[in-house]
Order: C-alpha cells, then structure tokens, then sequence
C-alpha cells in the first residue's frame, strides 16, 4: 500500500512543500498538474491562497528561470535538516528532554507535564533523517524511526543536546 494522505489543508499543503522541493515549478498551472499527480484536486483561487499563506514567491534559479519557492521554513516530511529547524530542537532538548529509551525502531521521550507537544513541534520542524513521525502526549513523546540503528542515534543525539544545557 502507498503513502495515504488525508484530502485536507493541511495535507494539500505538505504535498506544495514537498514539490517545490522537489520540481521545477514556474506557474500555478504546473503546481495543479504536478498536485493532479498525486491525486490532489483544487481551484486555482484555493491554490493562490495557498501559496500567499504559504509565503510563496517566484524567484531566479540557477538556470536564471523564474520559478516557485517558499521564503518562510517550511516542514517537508523526509527532507534533510534545517539549521533553523536543528537549532530550536536543540534548545527545547535542553530545557525539555528528562529522558530518552530506545526501544526497537522507537524513541520514547519523557518532558516534565505539558511539555511534550512544544518538543514533539520541535522534532518535526528539524526533518531529522531516519525519523518517519512523531506523537505527543502530555509527557511523553513517541518517535518512529526508519529502524532499530536509526532510533539508537536519534536517541544519542537528543541527549546530547539535552545534556548540553547549562546547569
């Protein structure tokens, strides 16, 4: 079974995210084909919208085309880091991680009470590779690796910013 996606905003969203990272994209009707594609319908006033409050703008590539771009950080599933995106997970690590357990392709996160959505935010906006997705409770943050050597290392690393804290 392929990767479902719900037919929401939100989901429409991540999907103009993910082709802008990934595509060529010079018009509003390339965007449209290219959501077509991925089984993603939509007007074109709704996918203005979009792209205004997405704070989408064209801008020169390297080839001197004119071409769709987002100017604010943007959260792209399965891309690589940002350094805005590592910097924040590194300072919630610090003032929110009490502790960390691996378990099989798991990362199991503890926070002090309230806590764990704001750090679960945090892992999410990093992109960190191997790290499928993320679920917060009220204390607890669950991360779903790729695999068992992948959560072992998000679980270092976690730590380590978290003990990088000043005490």
């Amino acid at each position: 079974m392929g990767r479902l996606r719900p037919e929401t905003k939100a989901a429409r969203r991540a999907a103009i995210a993910e082709i802008f990272a990934s595509e060529t994209i010079g018009s509003q009707a390339q965007l449209r084909e290219a959501l077509q594609t991925r089984g993603i319908t939509t007007t074109q006033a709704t996918l203005s919208r979009d792209l205004v409050e997405m704070h989408a703008t064209k801008m020169r590539n390297e080839h001197g085309d004119y071409v769709y771009g987002l100017s604010a950080p943007q959260t792209v599933p399965g891309e690589a880091s940002t350094e805005s995106g590592v910097v924040r997970l590194r300072r919630w690590s610090q003032d929110l991680v009490v502790a960390a357990t691996a378990v099989a392709h798991q990362v199991v996160l503890r926070t002090p009470a309230g806590a764990a959505q704001l750090l679960a935010s945090a892992i999410d906006g990093a992109m960190l590779e191997g790290v499928i997705g993320c679920v917060a409770g009220d204390d607890t943050v669950l991360i779903i690796c790729v695999d068992s050597d992948q959560a072992e290392l998000i679980t270092e690393y976690l730590m380590k910013f978290a003990e990088s804290r000043g005490n």
